[in-house]
């Protein structure tokens, strides 16, 4: 999740979230992720995905204040 992070301050969108998308596939209830992936989607311009991304990670963990 770090080196996703760093990709996405980087500006490397597409690698990052090619990153989040296999972390999500071992940890699939992992909000963290998911809300990273969403970050990841927002800042490439795909809103809607980012948007479903951010709302499964409030599904999993509705008082997380982390949530973008």
């Amino acid at each position: 999740m770090q080196k996703g992070k760093a990709l996405v301050q980087d500006g490397k969108y597409e690698e990052a979230l090619n990153l989040f998308e296999k972390a999500l596939e071992i940890d699939p209830l992992n909000h963290t992720l998911w809300n990273q992936k969403g970050i990841a989607l927002r800042s490439m311009g795909r809103y809607n995905e980012a948007i479903e991304c951010f709302n499964k990670s409030l599904e999993l963990v509705p008082k997380d204040l982390d949530a973008s």
